[in-house]
């Protein structure tokens, strides 16, 4: 086998981020008497969202801020009189019932057999560790690695040396990213000196000028990458 450990993104790599955070923004509108505000607002909220978690991998703004600082920003824009701190809160509760699983993920991990498994995440702990803990891959992973915990947020060094440290290895040629983001997942990697798979299932063109290892469409790819 040629890779010993993998670590997988969650969002996007075996999490279904987009239909969580859907349910989730209809979900927390509805809660606050505006069901109409999840359809709305959505495409002003997302060009927030994504604005500032640039930043975040920049390291130009922490996670407790921007998960309060995305909703602050919308309704500013909107004139919309929530507290984005309550609405934030209450947001994040929803978004932390969101288990729904890439096609595929399941199954892959079912299959990578003797591999090490971990997740590595910029996500928010008590949401991620929810959603984990809440789908059909609780218990899959030997070491949950949140950029909260470690201090570093991906692309930094910081949190590849602190998932080595917790998984206590150190040969970095045994090692395998699997992510869906470029700037994020498989910058990193590429950075920290271990090989990167980008999922890329929509067939991206990749203009980054990140490089990555192997690039697949499918998860189920990943078994003869690995194997």
């Amino acid at each position: 086998m040629k890779y010993d450990v993998i670590l997988f993104d969650a969002d996007d790599t075996l999490f279904d981020y987009g239909m969580a955070e859907g349910q989730a923004f209809l979900n927390v509108f509805t809660h606050f008497g505006l069901p109409a505000g999840a359809e709305e607002y959505a495409a002003s909220y997302q060009e927030i969202n994504r604005a500032l978690w640039a930043d975040l991998e920049a390291g130009q703004i922490t996670s407790a801020a921007l998960r309060v600082e995305r909703f602050n920003q919308l309704f500013v824009r909107h004139n919309l009189e929530y507290n984005p701190e309550e609405f934030s809160e209450a947001y994040l509760r929803f978004l932390g019932e969101g288990t729904f699983l890439i096609q595929g993920a399941a199954e892959l991990c079912g299959a990578l057999e003797g591999c090490r498994l971990a997740i590595i995440t910029n996500g928010i702990k008590d949401v991620q560790l929810s959603r984990i803990k809440g789908s059909p891959l609780a218990g899959t992973f030997e070491q949950i690695i949140i950029s909260e915990e470690a201090g570093y947020q991906k692309p930094a060094a910081g949190i590849f040396d602190y998932a080595f440290d917790k998984l206590g290895i150190s040969d970095k040629s045994r090692v395998l990213i699997v992510g869906d983001s470029l700037t994020s997942d498989i910058r990193g990697g590429v950075n920290y000196g271990i090989d990167t798979c980008w999922f890329n299932p929509l067939g991206k063109t990749n203009s980054s000028g990140v490089e990555p290892t192997y690039e697949i469409r499918e998860l189920a790819e990943l078994l003869d990458i690995v194997k």
